[in-house]
């Protein structure tokens, strides 16, 4: 995720979180790297929703997964 333009907005440890949300949601979603205008929507909504507050791993990723959830 080209994560170097945030890097005075961000603390280490949330690029390390974000990086590793974007990654695991660009595997689910098999985005390669030649699918860089997909990669770069979802890194948007992944910094969106962070800048939003949702700032647990876990629950991060849960607000972006395709997955279907059992209720």
């Amino acid at each position: 995720m080209p994560l170097a333009g945030y890097s005075g907005m961000f603390e280490p440890v949330d690029l390390d979180l974000l990086q590793r949300v974007f990654d695991r949601l660009c595997a689910e979603r098999r985005l390669a790297q030649k699918d860089r205008e997909q990669r770069e929507v979802l890194a948007r909504e992944v910094i969106c929703h962070f800048q939003d507050g949702v700032t647990d791993e876990a629950e991060l990723w849960r607000a972006l997964t395709k997955r279907t959830r059992s209720a």
